[in-house]
């Protein structure tokens, strides 16, 4: 194997005359994960449980995982499962609600809960309580068209087992059953909608990143390197990945030779799937967004209102603009998140560097970034206004949502950093994709994760798509077929395609995870178009807001 030599200790051995030396041999493991967020942790629990005996290490740039996008903190509107999010159905050109999308999240989500339910039951998780609690998701919208829209797709979504349990009303008493806080002190006249999902959940990934973490060190074979920036990853003559890191503590530099590497660094893939100088990442350039969110843990508010409750852009807004008033769970306590309020950095990470966007172009992806520049001219024009709001300006909105709300109560909280993908195309020269992407090398020996929501709530499936990318071999031999199964009883199936396989997996992940008892599912006529029921783990998921 070709080795590396520090010349450092070389020109000291020549100094001495000693003219034959060796380097420190690095260490070598199956499985290398960067990043220390939801997704490295979700890959490295799927593959302990696959190939418990291959070894594995863990290289995080922060003194914690689960610091950056995956900090609850950081994150809004957790917990993706379609059953709010407006933008998830968007009409075509003759006014018809398409559910396609929208279904095809709401599997990956089951997916994610079969994925957490296994792990209590195997004590990797604990106490479902302290990462997922149910919270009623809801849509809430005013004016004629508006509540024309939301009609047309509760109607479409009911042709859906998954979406089953769902409520519509435009009663003002109703709707004030579900939030009153969003009621009291609205003018009696607006006309306002609303569809309730009493099913969902709001979910605290930091939590469950903590726990799978904590839970892979008790294993003899994984590593974890804190507080260790990655500086280098090179190809080795054997095909293996040298991937060089510095302790950004003590500054110390240590080489691992890694089989497989897996890059799930959030804003930080980029630059590392650059670095490796694999040709598939200069298909690739990144606009970086961020958000705040006015907060408030008042208790007396909090209490008034148990819902994620999502609203319509404006016209003309983007998708990722979705205003929403979420009841999260973090350090032990009800908060209330509204927003988001757009922000923009260039860094691509909350703890970046603000060089990142200009380091991260180049020849290669300059142009594809000029020409989705030039197109998405109102997203510029989108951010500008949202970065001129004032504290009045952002109060105002929330007001539109909670009418009573007292400006004393709330506080505004910078939340983590996005990077939303460009690719270049050949016909447009760059399209901006609101979701998220694997991108792997032709050798399938080093893989990133590129992009943004619904990411952390379909963690799960989008790991058992790197699977199914990477080890396409292990994933189709019996071994592995058997455990896949076992984890994921629906695996490899459609949930939407029938109202018994659905039932079975709302009672079994609610009684595991401690939720809201499911819903009777009536029978349903065939599912509304078969391209509703695309494999819950394709890549490409779109984005919803600016939270994971």
């Amino acid at each position: 194997m070709f080795k590396k030599v520090n010349t450092a200790l070389l020109g000291l051995a020549l100094s001495m005359g000693i003219t034959s030396v060796h380097a420190e041999e690095a260490k070598k493991v199956d499985v290398l994960l960067i990043g220390g967020g939801i997704m490295s942790a979700t890959l490295g629990v799927w593959l302990n449980e696959l190939e418990p005996d291959w070894s594995m290490e863990m290289v995080e740039r922060l003194d914690g995982v689960a610091e950056e996008s995956s900090n609850g903190w950081n994150n809004a509107g957790t917990g993706h499962s379609a059953l709010a999010e407006l933008n998830y159905t968007p009409e075509d050109k003759n006014g018809n609600v398409e559910i396609p999308k929208a279904v095809e999240i709401n599997e990956a989500f089951q997916i994610s809960r079969q994925f957490w339910s296994w792990q209590v039951q195997q004590g990797v998780l604990k106490n479902p309580r302290s990462f997922i609690n149910s919270t009623p998701h809801m849509s809430f919208v005013w004016g004629d068209d508006n509540i024309k829209f939301l009609k047309k797709r509760y109607e479409a979504l009911k042709a859906s087992p998954l979406f089953a349990g769902m409520q519509y009303s435009e009663d003002p008493a109703q709707i004030a059953k579900w939030v009153p806080l969003m009621m009291e002190g609205r003018d009696p006249n607006q006309k306002i909608a609303a569809t309730w999902s009493p099913i969902g959940t709001d979910v605290n990934f930091g939590e469950i990143t903590r726990q799978f973490v904590a839970h892979l060190q008790t294993t003899p074979k994984f590593d974890l390197k804190l507080s260790s920036e990655v500086q280098d990853i090179t190809r080795n003559e054997d095909g293996s990945w040298r991937v060089s890191y510095k302790n950004l503590k003590d500054g110390t530099k240590t080489e691992t030779d890694a089989k497989f590497v897996f890059i799930g660094a959030g804003g930080g893939a980029l630059h590392l799937l650059q670095k490796s100088g694999i040709p598939e990442a200069k298909e690739y350039a990144g606009f970086p967004v961020g958000g705040s969110f006015l907060v408030t843990d008042n208790p007396t508010v909090a209490e008034q209102h148990l819902a994620k409750a999502y609203g319509k852009a404006s016209v003309g807004s983007p998708p990722m603009s979705v205003p929403h008033l979420d009841t999260r769970v973090l350090d032990g306590k009800r908060v209330i998140l509204f927003g988001p309020f757009a922000t923009f950095s260039t860094k691509f990470l909350k703890e970046g560097s603000y060089l990142d966007l200009l380091t991260s172009t180049t020849t290669h992806n300059i142009w594809p970034m000029t020409k989705v520049g030039i197109r998405e001219y109102p997203l510029v024009e989108y951010l500008a206004g949202q970065l001129m709001l004032s504290d009045d300006d952002r109060f105002k909105a929330l007001q539109e949502y909670f009418p009573n709300a007292k400006q004393a109560d709330w506080r505004l909280w910078q939340a983590g950093q996005r990077v939303q993908i460009i690719k270049r195309d050949e016909e447009q020269g760059g399209v901006l994709k609101l979701g998220t992407e694997v991108v792997s090398s032709a050798d399938n020996s080093i893989a990133g994760l590129l992009g943004a929501s619904p990411g952390a709530s379909t963690a799960a499936p989008i790991m058992l798509t790197v699977l199914q990318k990477v080890f396409k071999d292990k994933v189709a031999s019996p071994a592995w077929q058997e455990k896949l199964h076992q984890i994921v009883p629906s695996y490899g199936t459609k949930l939407n395609d029938s109202p018994e396989a659905v039932a079975k997996e709302w009672a079994y992940t609610a009684g595991v995870l401690q939720l809201t008892p499911p819903p009777a599912i009536p029978q349903l006529a065939a599912p509304q178009a078969t391209e509703a029921a695309k494999p819950a783990a394709e890549p490409g998921k779109p984005a919803s807001d600016l939270a994971l």
